[in-house]
C-alpha cells in the first residue's frame, strides 16, 4: 500500500464534510465526530469507536447517508442492511492495507446510537476552520469553510487509514486526530498568520485552553488522550508519522477540493459525469437540451 494508492480513497472519505441529510443540520462528518466524542465519554473502549467509526467512514464514501439506521427503517433486516454496508466497503477497500480492511470490515455494522455528544464537539462543528492563511497577506475566503469538527474527525479516520505504511497504532493516530485541535473549542481560528501575531504567547494559550477541555473529560479518556496528543511534538515515532500524515494530507485535500469546486464546469457533469445517464428517457433529454440550447 502506497500513499499514492491510498489517496483516492481519502479524497472520498473526506467527501462526507460536505454530504448532509434531511432532518440533521450537520455534515455526515460532523454527525460522526460527535457520535464519536460521545461513545468516549460513555466509556467505550477506543479501539472499538476508532475501528468502527473508520469502518462506517470507509463504507460512506460510497452510501453517504445510507446507514444501518436508515436502511433497517426501509425495511431491510439488520443482515441485508449489513450486507449493504459491506458491500460499500468492500468497493473501495481494496487499497487498504489486507489486515488492516479485514479488521474493519469485522468492525461494520454500526448501529449503536450514542448519548447526546459533549459540549466540545458540539463546539468545535460550529468553530469555522480560517483555511490557508500567510503571515502578512490578506484571507483567502473559501465557502463554504470547514469545521473543526469536520477536519478532526478526518484526520482521525486518515490516521487509522494510513497507519500500515508507517507500523503505526491505528487507535493512538485516531484518538490524537479526533482531540488534537481542543484548544479551538475557545479559540477562534485565525490560521497561521494569526498563530504568528501570537508569538510568544501561542504556546501557552493553546495548551492552558487544552488542558481546560481535557480536565473536564472523566479521568481515564482524558489520561488516554493526553498521551495520543503527545504524538505531535515531532514525527519520530510510528504513530507520530500517522498523525501528522493525516493531518497535512487533509489540509491539502481541503484545499483541492476548492480549487476543483471553482474549475467544475458543466461540461464535466454532461461529459465525464454522464449526467444525462442511460436510461429509457435518454434519447428525450438529450432532444430536450438539443432543443434548449444546452
Amino acid at each position: 500500500m502506497s500513499l499514492a494508492d491510498l489517496t483516492p480513497l481519502l479524497r472520498e472519505v473526506g467527501e462526507a464534510k460536505r454530504i448532509r441529510v434531511a432532518g440533521h443540520p450537520d455534515s455526515l462528518c460532523q454527525q460522526a465526530f460527535s457520535r464519536s466524542w460521545a461513545r468516549l465519554v460513555e466509556g467505550e473502549d477506543p479501539t472499538a469507536v476508532a475501528m468502527s467509526e473508520s469502518a462506517a467512514a470507509v463504507a460512506r464514501a460510497r452510501l453517504a447517508g445510507l446507514d444501518m439506521t436508515v436502511l433497517t427503517a426501509a425495511g431491510l433486516s439488520g443482515a441485508q442492511a449489513l450486507d449493504v454496508q459491506r458491500a460499500g466497503f468492500d468497493e473501495v477497500a481494496d487499497v487498504l492495507h489486507a489486515g488492516l480492511a479485514r479488521a474493519l470490515r469485522e468492525a461494520l455494522p454500526l448501529v449503536r446510537p450514542a448519548a447526546a455528544a459533549p459540549a466540545l464537539a458540539r463546539t468545535l462543528n460550529a468553530q469555522p476552520r480560517a483555511g490557508a492563511t500567510c503571515p502578512g497577506l490578506p484571507r483567502v475566503i473559501v465557502e463554504p469553510p470547514e469545521s473543526h469538527g469536520d477536519h478532526c474527525f478526518t484526520v482521525a479516520v486518515y490516521g487509522v487509514l494510513v497507519s500500515p505504511a508507517v507500523g503505526a497504532d491505528p487507535v493512538e493516530a485516531f484518538l490524537c486526530g479526533l482531540a488534537h485541535h481542543l484548544h479551538n473549542v475557545a479559540l477562534p481560528d485565525a490560521g497561521f498568520a494569526g498563530e504568528v501575531l501570537l508569538g510568544a504567547h501561542l504556546v501557552p494559550v493553546m495548551a492552558e485552553l487544552e488542558r481546560r477541555e481535557l480536565d473536564v473529560l472523566p479521568a481515564g479518556l482524558s489520561g488516554r488522550l493526553r498521551a495520543a496528543l503527545a504524538l505531535r511534538a515531532d514525527a519520530v515515532a510510528a504513530s507520530s508519522q500517522a498523525f501528522h500524515a493525516a493531518d497535512v494530507l487533509d489540509r491539502v485535500l481541503q484545499v483541492h477540493h476548492h480549487a476543483r469546486a471553482a474549475a467544475f464546469t458543466a461540461s464535466q457533469a454532461l461529459d465525464d459525469l454522464e449526467l444525462v445517464h442511460d436510461g429509457p428517457v435518454q434519447a428525450f433529454h438529450l432532444r430536450v437540451l438539443a432543443d434548449a440550447g444546452l
